[in-house]
Protein backbone atom coordinates (compact mmCIF):
# COMPACT_ATOMS: atom_id res chain seq x y z
CA UNK A 1 0.00 0.00 0.00
CA UNK A 2 1.57 2.97 -0.62
CA UNK A 3 1.81 6.14 1.92
CA UNK A 4 -0.74 8.64 1.64
CA UNK A 5 1.14 11.68 1.48
CA UNK A 6 4.08 10.53 -0.77
CA UNK A 7 4.83 12.50 -3.54
CA UNK A 8 4.49 9.62 -6.02
CA UNK A 9 1.40 8.92 -6.95
CA UNK A 10 0.21 5.69 -7.29
CA UNK A 11 -2.95 4.35 -10.09
CA UNK A 12 -4.06 0.74 -8.77
CA UNK A 13 -5.15 -0.66 -12.58
CA UNK A 14 -7.05 -3.68 -11.13
CA UNK A 15 -9.63 -1.63 -9.94
CA UNK A 16 -13.21 -1.31 -11.92
CA UNK A 17 -14.46 2.24 -12.33
CA UNK A 18 -17.12 2.86 -9.81
CA UNK A 19 -18.31 5.95 -10.77
CA UNK A 20 -21.84 5.46 -9.99
CA UNK A 21 -23.71 8.05 -7.48
CA UNK A 22 -21.64 11.10 -7.32
CA UNK A 23 -22.91 14.11 -5.91
CA UNK A 24 -25.35 16.51 -6.93
CA UNK A 25 -22.35 18.91 -9.29
CA UNK A 26 -21.13 15.18 -10.83
CA UNK A 27 -24.10 14.37 -12.20
CA UNK A 28 -24.72 17.07 -14.85
CA UNK A 29 -25.59 15.11 -17.89
CA UNK A 30 -29.33 13.86 -16.75
CA UNK A 31 -30.23 10.67 -16.41
CA UNK A 32 -29.47 7.72 -18.09
CA UNK A 33 -31.73 5.92 -20.99
CA UNK A 34 -33.32 3.81 -18.31
CA UNK A 35 -34.95 4.74 -14.85
CA UNK A 36 -33.07 2.19 -12.53
CA UNK A 37 -31.71 3.54 -9.03
CA UNK A 38 -28.89 1.80 -8.05
CA UNK A 39 -28.45 0.22 -4.15
CA UNK A 40 -28.51 3.57 -2.87
CA UNK A 41 -31.25 5.30 -4.31
CA UNK A 42 -29.85 6.82 -7.97
CA UNK A 43 -31.60 7.03 -10.98
CA UNK A 44 -29.63 6.14 -14.15
CA UNK A 45 -26.62 4.66 -12.64
CA UNK A 46 -24.16 3.15 -14.16
CA UNK A 47 -24.28 0.20 -12.08
CA UNK A 48 -26.84 -1.09 -9.78
CA UNK A 49 -24.95 -3.87 -8.25
CA UNK A 50 -21.70 -3.45 -6.38
CA UNK A 51 -18.61 -3.54 -8.14
CA UNK A 52 -15.67 -5.83 -7.53
CA UNK A 53 -13.74 -5.04 -4.31
CA UNK A 54 -17.32 -4.78 -1.93
CA UNK A 55 -16.99 -6.80 1.29
CA UNK A 56 -18.94 -10.17 1.13
CA UNK A 57 -22.58 -11.04 2.53
CA UNK A 58 -20.87 -13.32 4.74
CA UNK A 59 -18.67 -10.22 5.83
CA UNK A 60 -20.92 -7.70 6.28
CA UNK A 61 -23.73 -9.79 8.52
CA UNK A 62 -20.59 -10.33 10.75
CA UNK A 63 -20.24 -6.30 10.49
CA UNK A 64 -23.84 -6.49 11.33
CA UNK A 65 -24.20 -8.37 14.44
CA UNK A 66 -20.57 -6.62 15.97
CA UNK A 67 -22.44 -3.09 15.55
CA UNK A 68 -26.18 -4.72 16.79
CA UNK A 69 -24.09 -5.85 19.97
CA UNK A 70 -22.53 -2.53 20.64
CA UNK A 71 -25.37 -0.58 20.06
CA UNK A 72 -27.34 -2.83 22.56
CA UNK A 73 -25.00 -1.28 25.53
CA UNK A 74 -23.90 1.47 23.81
CA UNK A 75 -22.59 3.71 27.33
CA UNK A 76 -20.76 0.52 28.05
CA UNK A 77 -19.30 0.27 24.61
CA UNK A 78 -18.46 3.80 24.91
CA UNK A 79 -16.73 4.06 27.94
CA UNK A 80 -14.79 0.98 27.46
CA UNK A 81 -14.18 -0.04 23.94
CA UNK A 82 -14.39 2.67 21.79
CA UNK A 83 -10.97 1.63 20.04
CA UNK A 84 -13.58 -0.79 18.96
CA UNK A 85 -16.01 1.30 17.93
CA UNK A 86 -13.38 3.33 16.14
CA UNK A 87 -12.15 0.29 13.81
CA UNK A 88 -15.68 -0.47 12.86
CA UNK A 89 -16.51 3.25 11.83
CA UNK A 90 -13.29 2.66 9.62
CA UNK A 91 -14.00 -0.65 7.94
CA UNK A 92 -17.43 1.14 6.87
CA UNK A 93 -20.93 1.09 8.85
CA UNK A 94 -23.16 -1.63 7.39
CA UNK A 95 -25.65 0.58 5.26
CA UNK A 96 -28.71 -1.60 7.01
CA UNK A 97 -27.41 0.02 10.26
CA UNK A 98 -26.31 3.56 9.68
CA UNK A 99 -29.67 4.91 10.60
CA UNK A 100 -29.30 3.84 14.28
CA UNK A 101 -25.40 4.11 14.22
CA UNK A 102 -25.04 8.01 13.13
CA UNK A 103 -27.70 9.43 15.76
CA UNK A 104 -25.65 7.48 18.58
CA UNK A 105 -21.73 8.46 17.13
CA UNK A 106 -23.25 12.19 16.94
CA UNK A 107 -25.17 12.28 20.29
CA UNK A 108 -28.31 13.49 18.42
CA UNK A 109 -29.83 10.54 20.41
CA UNK A 110 -29.42 12.34 23.78
CA UNK A 111 -30.79 15.86 21.97
CA UNK A 112 -33.75 14.13 20.99
CA UNK A 113 -34.62 12.79 24.51
CA UNK A 114 -33.86 16.01 26.07
CA UNK A 115 -36.35 17.63 24.15
CA UNK A 116 -38.90 15.57 22.74
CA UNK A 117 -41.04 17.84 21.62
CA UNK A 118 -38.69 20.66 20.06
CA UNK A 119 -38.94 19.66 16.36
CA UNK A 120 -42.68 19.00 16.20
CA UNK A 121 -42.67 22.72 17.16
CA UNK A 122 -40.21 24.27 14.86
CA UNK A 123 -41.60 22.23 11.79
CA UNK A 124 -45.27 23.35 12.50
CA UNK A 125 -44.05 26.60 12.94
CA UNK A 126 -43.94 29.50 10.00
CA UNK A 127 -40.77 30.04 9.14
CA UNK A 128 -38.62 33.26 8.16
CA UNK A 129 -40.06 34.35 5.10
CA UNK A 130 -36.39 35.40 3.71
CA UNK A 131 -35.25 31.92 4.62
CA UNK A 132 -38.07 29.92 3.19
CA UNK A 133 -37.32 31.78 -0.27
CA UNK A 134 -33.53 31.35 -0.37
CA UNK A 135 -33.98 27.29 0.71
CA UNK A 136 -36.88 26.86 -1.54
CA UNK A 137 -34.39 27.94 -4.08
CA UNK A 138 -32.66 25.55 -3.38
CA UNK A 139 -34.13 22.01 -2.47
CA UNK A 140 -34.17 21.03 -7.07
CA UNK A 141 -30.08 21.16 -6.69
CA UNK A 142 -29.62 18.59 -3.62
CA UNK A 143 -29.18 15.65 -5.77
CA UNK A 144 -31.73 15.99 -8.18
CA UNK A 145 -31.11 12.25 -9.68
CA UNK A 146 -32.06 10.81 -6.49
CA UNK A 147 -35.54 8.83 -6.28
CA UNK A 148 -35.64 10.88 -2.87
CA UNK A 149 -35.75 14.35 -4.65
CA UNK A 150 -37.06 14.01 -7.80
CA UNK A 151 -40.40 15.31 -7.10
CA UNK A 152 -40.99 18.81 -5.68
CA UNK A 153 -43.67 17.70 -3.61
CA UNK A 154 -42.08 14.23 -2.97
CA UNK A 155 -41.75 13.15 0.77
CA UNK A 156 -37.55 14.09 0.37
CA UNK A 157 -37.71 17.97 -1.01
CA UNK A 158 -40.53 18.32 1.46
CA UNK A 159 -38.62 16.70 4.16
CA UNK A 160 -35.50 18.40 3.54
CA UNK A 161 -37.61 21.75 3.69
CA UNK A 162 -38.98 21.17 6.99
CA UNK A 163 -35.49 19.78 8.38
CA UNK A 164 -33.64 23.33 7.06
CA UNK A 165 -36.34 25.63 8.66
CA UNK A 166 -36.62 24.12 11.75
CA UNK A 167 -32.80 25.14 11.81
CA UNK A 168 -33.45 28.27 11.13
CA UNK A 169 -35.85 28.74 13.95
CA UNK A 170 -33.76 26.69 16.51
CA UNK A 171 -31.21 29.32 15.59
CA UNK A 172 -32.24 31.99 13.95
CA UNK A 173 -28.93 33.56 14.83
CA UNK A 174 -26.99 31.79 12.38
CA UNK A 175 -29.73 31.08 9.58
CA UNK A 176 -29.44 28.81 6.52
CA UNK A 177 -26.49 28.53 5.09
CA UNK A 178 -26.41 26.69 1.28
CA UNK A 179 -23.87 23.83 2.35
CA UNK A 180 -26.39 22.94 5.13
CA UNK A 181 -28.65 21.69 2.01
CA UNK A 182 -26.69 18.21 1.14
CA UNK A 183 -25.68 17.74 4.18
CA UNK A 184 -29.12 17.12 5.55
CA UNK A 185 -29.94 15.71 2.38
CA UNK A 186 -27.72 13.22 2.75
CA UNK A 187 -29.16 12.61 6.48
CA UNK A 188 -32.70 12.31 5.01
CA UNK A 189 -31.80 9.49 2.94
CA UNK A 190 -31.25 7.44 5.94
CA UNK A 191 -33.01 9.30 8.85
CA UNK A 192 -36.32 10.10 9.72
CA UNK A 193 -36.61 14.10 9.53
CA UNK A 194 -36.75 14.52 13.26
CA UNK A 195 -33.31 12.56 13.72
CA UNK A 196 -32.07 14.06 10.52
CA UNK A 197 -32.31 17.85 12.12
CA UNK A 198 -30.59 16.82 15.17
CA UNK A 199 -28.10 15.18 13.69
CA UNK A 200 -27.15 18.60 11.69
CA UNK A 201 -27.70 20.13 14.83
CA UNK A 202 -25.15 17.81 16.39
CA UNK A 203 -22.96 18.53 12.99
CA UNK A 204 -23.57 22.68 13.07
CA UNK A 205 -22.63 23.03 16.45
CA UNK A 206 -20.47 20.19 18.09
CA UNK A 207 -18.31 18.85 15.21
CA UNK A 208 -17.79 21.88 12.46
CA UNK A 209 -18.90 25.18 15.22
CA UNK A 210 -18.57 28.44 13.34
CA UNK A 211 -18.96 26.80 9.73
CA UNK A 212 -22.03 27.90 9.18
CA UNK A 213 -22.65 31.02 10.56
CA UNK A 214 -23.36 34.17 8.58
CA UNK A 215 -18.85 35.13 9.25
CA UNK A 216 -17.84 31.39 8.31
CA UNK A 217 -14.76 31.89 10.85
CA UNK A 218 -13.73 28.97 11.58
CA UNK A 219 -13.48 27.76 7.55
CA UNK A 220 -10.85 30.50 6.96
CA UNK A 221 -9.32 29.34 10.06
CA UNK A 222 -9.09 26.04 8.98
CA UNK A 223 -8.35 26.79 5.45
CA UNK A 224 -4.84 28.61 7.06
CA UNK A 225 -4.51 25.30 9.35
CA UNK A 226 -4.82 23.19 5.70
CA UNK A 227 -1.73 25.20 3.80
CA UNK A 228 0.34 24.69 7.28
CA UNK A 229 -0.19 21.22 7.06
CA UNK A 230 0.49 21.03 3.28
CA UNK A 231 3.51 23.27 3.46
CA UNK A 232 5.00 20.55 6.10
CA UNK A 233 3.62 17.07 4.83
CA UNK A 234 3.67 17.87 0.93
CA UNK A 235 5.87 20.46 0.38
CA UNK A 236 6.07 20.07 -3.31
CA UNK A 237 2.04 20.29 -3.63
CA UNK A 238 2.25 23.53 -1.33
CA UNK A 239 5.20 25.31 -3.55
CA UNK A 240 2.99 24.66 -6.52
CA UNK A 241 -0.32 25.84 -5.45
CA UNK A 242 1.47 29.01 -3.96
CA UNK A 243 3.22 29.76 -7.75
CA UNK A 244 0.06 29.09 -9.33
CA UNK A 245 -2.12 31.22 -7.03
CA UNK A 246 -4.65 28.79 -5.89
CA UNK A 247 -5.47 29.30 -1.97
CA UNK A 248 -6.94 26.80 0.16
CA UNK A 249 -10.08 28.95 0.38
CA UNK A 250 -10.43 28.50 -3.61
CA UNK A 251 -11.05 24.40 -3.00
CA UNK A 252 -11.36 23.64 0.57
CA UNK A 253 -15.24 25.34 1.73
CA UNK A 254 -16.93 23.18 -0.97
CA UNK A 255 -14.71 19.85 0.56
CA UNK A 256 -15.15 20.74 4.01
CA UNK A 257 -18.65 22.76 4.36
CA UNK A 258 -20.78 19.69 2.35
CA UNK A 259 -18.63 17.23 3.98
CA UNK A 260 -17.30 16.33 0.20
CA UNK A 261 -21.00 14.52 -0.56
CA UNK A 262 -20.85 17.23 -3.74
CA UNK A 263 -17.17 15.96 -4.95
CA UNK A 264 -16.94 12.30 -4.76
CA UNK A 265 -18.90 9.08 -5.11
CA UNK A 266 -21.35 8.51 -2.71
CA UNK A 267 -20.09 5.09 -1.82
CA UNK A 268 -17.24 7.02 -0.52
CA UNK A 269 -18.96 10.17 1.03
CA UNK A 270 -20.67 7.36 3.37
CA UNK A 271 -17.35 5.83 4.42
CA UNK A 272 -16.21 9.43 4.84
CA UNK A 273 -19.14 10.37 6.93
CA UNK A 274 -18.65 6.93 9.11
CA UNK A 275 -14.92 7.81 10.22
CA UNK A 276 -16.15 12.20 10.79
CA UNK A 277 -19.02 11.24 13.41
CA UNK A 278 -16.24 8.62 15.02
CA UNK A 279 -13.35 10.62 14.62
CA UNK A 280 -14.15 13.98 14.31
CA UNK A 281 -12.71 17.00 11.71
CA UNK A 282 -9.69 15.24 11.67
CA UNK A 283 -10.92 12.87 9.12
CA UNK A 284 -11.68 15.53 6.89
CA UNK A 285 -8.24 17.12 7.01
CA UNK A 286 -6.91 13.84 6.19
CA UNK A 287 -9.26 13.49 3.55
CA UNK A 288 -8.42 16.45 1.71
CA UNK A 289 -4.69 16.45 2.21
CA UNK A 290 -5.41 12.60 0.44
CA UNK A 291 -7.55 14.45 -2.73
CA UNK A 292 -4.28 17.23 -2.98
CA UNK A 293 -1.99 14.35 -3.09
CA UNK A 294 -3.87 12.02 -5.66
CA UNK A 295 -4.44 15.11 -7.86
CA UNK A 296 -1.06 17.04 -7.32
CA UNK A 297 1.04 14.25 -6.45
CA UNK A 298 3.85 13.54 -9.18
CA UNK A 299 5.84 15.99 -11.13
CA UNK A 300 3.83 15.53 -14.28
CA UNK A 301 0.96 16.31 -12.83
CA UNK A 302 2.16 19.57 -11.35
CA UNK A 303 3.44 20.03 -14.99
CA UNK A 304 0.15 19.76 -16.79
CA UNK A 305 -1.24 22.35 -14.45
CA UNK A 306 0.52 25.75 -15.06
CA UNK A 307 -2.34 27.97 -14.11
CA UNK A 308 -5.36 28.60 -11.67
CA UNK A 309 -7.92 26.78 -13.90
CA UNK A 310 -6.02 23.76 -15.05
CA UNK A 311 -4.86 23.19 -10.93
CA UNK A 312 -8.79 23.55 -9.93
CA UNK A 313 -9.84 21.67 -12.54
CA UNK A 314 -6.90 18.83 -11.49
CA UNK A 315 -8.51 18.67 -8.36
CA UNK A 316 -11.96 18.47 -9.19
CA UNK A 317 -11.67 15.29 -12.16
CA UNK A 318 -9.48 12.74 -10.28
CA UNK A 319 -10.18 9.64 -12.16
CA UNK A 320 -12.64 7.37 -10.20
CA UNK A 321 -10.64 4.19 -10.06
CA UNK A 322 -8.31 6.21 -7.64
CA UNK A 323 -11.85 7.05 -5.43
CA UNK A 324 -13.12 3.62 -4.63
CA UNK A 325 -14.27 3.53 -1.12
CA UNK A 326 -12.16 0.70 0.18
CA UNK A 327 -8.81 1.88 -1.47
CA UNK A 328 -9.23 5.50 -1.23
CA UNK A 329 -10.44 5.29 2.54
CA UNK A 330 -6.95 2.83 3.36
CA UNK A 331 -4.86 6.10 2.23
CA UNK A 332 -6.68 8.15 4.31
CA UNK A 333 -6.40 6.69 7.48
CA UNK A 334 -2.89 6.09 6.85
CA UNK A 335 -2.32 10.12 6.62
CA UNK A 336 0.23 11.31 9.63
CA UNK A 337 -2.14 13.54 11.18
CA UNK A 338 -3.02 12.94 14.84
CA UNK A 339 -5.90 14.88 16.62
CA UNK A 340 -2.92 16.58 18.75
CA UNK A 341 -1.02 17.49 15.77
CA UNK A 342 -4.08 19.24 14.52
CA UNK A 343 -5.04 21.10 17.66
CA UNK A 344 -1.33 22.31 17.61
CA UNK A 345 -1.31 23.94 14.33
CA UNK A 346 -4.61 25.02 14.97
CA UNK A 347 -3.31 26.76 18.19
CA UNK A 348 -0.16 28.28 15.70
CA UNK A 349 -2.75 29.43 13.40
CA UNK A 350 -4.72 31.04 15.78
CA UNK A 351 -2.46 33.29 17.40
CA UNK A 352 -1.12 34.36 13.58
CA UNK A 353 -4.81 36.05 12.87
CA UNK A 354 -5.10 39.61 12.80
CA UNK A 355 -6.41 40.86 15.95
CA UNK A 356 -8.61 44.12 13.51
CA UNK A 357 -10.47 40.49 11.64
CA UNK A 358 -13.94 41.08 10.68
CA UNK A 359 -16.09 40.13 12.38
CA UNK A 360 -15.93 37.60 15.73
CA UNK A 361 -12.96 35.63 16.50
CA UNK A 362 -12.75 31.81 15.53
CA UNK A 363 -13.67 29.19 18.75
CA UNK A 364 -11.94 26.57 17.88
CA UNK A 365 -12.03 24.85 22.02
CA UNK A 366 -15.81 24.40 20.79
CA UNK A 367 -15.38 22.08 18.23
CA UNK A 368 -15.23 18.48 19.99
CA UNK A 369 -13.37 15.58 18.77
CA UNK A 370 -15.27 13.07 17.46
CA UNK A 371 -17.90 10.58 19.10
CA UNK A 372 -15.98 10.30 22.59
CA UNK A 373 -15.65 13.54 23.41
CA UNK A 374 -19.76 14.44 22.17
CA UNK A 375 -20.06 11.05 24.77
CA UNK A 376 -18.10 12.31 27.55
CA UNK A 377 -19.64 15.84 27.43
CA UNK A 378 -23.08 14.51 27.32
CA UNK A 379 -22.38 12.02 30.84
CA UNK A 380 -21.12 15.10 32.62
CA UNK A 381 -24.13 17.34 31.34
CA UNK A 382 -26.57 14.65 32.61
CA UNK A 383 -24.74 13.54 35.52
CA UNK A 384 -24.93 17.79 36.64
CA UNK A 385 -28.28 17.59 35.45
CA UNK A 386 -29.06 14.71 37.32
CA UNK A 387 -27.98 15.61 41.13
CA UNK A 388 -28.98 19.29 40.99
CA UNK A 389 -29.92 19.53 44.71
CA UNK A 390 -33.24 21.46 45.95
CA UNK A 391 -33.95 23.54 48.28
CA UNK A 392 -31.65 23.14 51.34
CA UNK A 393 -34.19 22.19 54.60
CA UNK A 394 -32.93 23.91 57.68
CA UNK A 395 -32.26 21.37 60.26
CA UNK A 396 -32.43 21.59 64.07
CA UNK A 397 -29.46 20.84 65.83
CA UNK A 398 -29.58 20.26 69.65
CA UNK A 399 -26.02 20.46 71.38
CA UNK A 400 -25.16 18.44 74.72
CA UNK A 401 -24.85 20.30 78.20
CA UNK A 402 -21.58 20.93 79.00
CA UNK A 403 -20.20 20.19 81.90
CA UNK A 404 -19.07 21.95 84.94
CA UNK A 405 -16.19 22.76 84.60
CA UNK A 406 -14.37 22.88 88.64
CA UNK A 407 -12.79 26.30 88.94
CA UNK A 408 -8.94 25.97 89.72
CA UNK A 409 -7.94 26.63 93.09
CA UNK A 410 -5.45 28.96 93.79
CA UNK A 411 -2.53 28.11 95.84
CA UNK A 412 -2.41 29.33 99.68
CA UNK A 413 1.01 31.41 99.99
CA UNK A 414 0.01 33.67 102.47
CA UNK A 415 1.94 34.07 105.37
CA UNK A 416 5.07 31.87 103.28
CA UNK A 417 8.37 33.14 102.58
CA UNK A 418 9.75 32.88 99.40
CA UNK A 419 12.99 30.89 101.03
CA UNK A 420 10.55 28.29 101.79
CA UNK A 421 8.68 27.81 98.30
CA UNK A 422 12.23 27.57 96.76
CA UNK A 423 12.81 24.71 99.33
CA UNK A 424 9.82 22.60 98.82
CA UNK A 425 9.81 23.21 95.08
CA UNK A 426 13.54 22.78 94.44
CA UNK A 427 14.55 19.84 97.23
CA UNK A 428 16.67 20.57 99.74
CA UNK A 429 17.13 23.78 101.56
CA UNK A 430 19.80 26.09 100.63
CA UNK A 431 22.63 26.27 102.90
CA UNK A 432 22.07 29.17 105.58
CA UNK A 433 20.42 29.57 109.35
CA UNK A 434 19.56 26.85 111.02
CA UNK A 435 15.71 26.14 111.69
CA UNK A 436 15.66 27.13 114.94
CA UNK A 437 16.85 30.46 113.99
CA UNK A 438 15.16 31.26 110.51
CA UNK A 439 11.86 32.61 112.33
CA UNK A 440 13.27 35.49 113.65
CA UNK A 441 16.01 36.09 110.33
CA UNK A 442 14.25 39.08 108.31
CA UNK A 443 13.64 38.34 104.76
CA UNK A 444 16.27 40.20 103.79
CA UNK A 445 18.71 38.85 105.54
CA UNK A 446 18.06 35.36 103.78
CA UNK A 447 20.42 33.46 102.05
CA UNK A 448 19.93 31.90 98.13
Amino acid sequence: MAQALGEDLVQPSELQDDSSSLGSDSEVSGPGPYRQADRYGFIGSSSAEPCPGHASADLIRQREMKWVEMTLHWEKTMSRRYKKVKMQCRKGIPSALRARCWPLLCGAHVCQENSPRTYQELASAPGDPQWMETIGRDLHRQFPLHEMFVSPQGHGQQGLLQVLKAYTLYRPEQGYCQAQGPVAAVLLMHLPPEEAFWCLVQICEAYLPGYYGPHMEAVQLDAQVFAALLRRLLPRVHKHLQQVGVGPLLYLPEWFLCLFARSLPFPTVLRIWDAFLSEGAKVLFRVGLTLVRLALGTAEQRLACPGILETLGALRTIPPTQLQEEVFMSQVHSVALSEHDLQREIRAQLGQLPKSAPGPPPRPQARLAGAPAIFEAQQLAGAQGGARPGPEVPRIVVQPPEEPRTPRRKPQTRGKTFHGLLTRAWGPPLEGPSRAHRGSTSFLDTRF
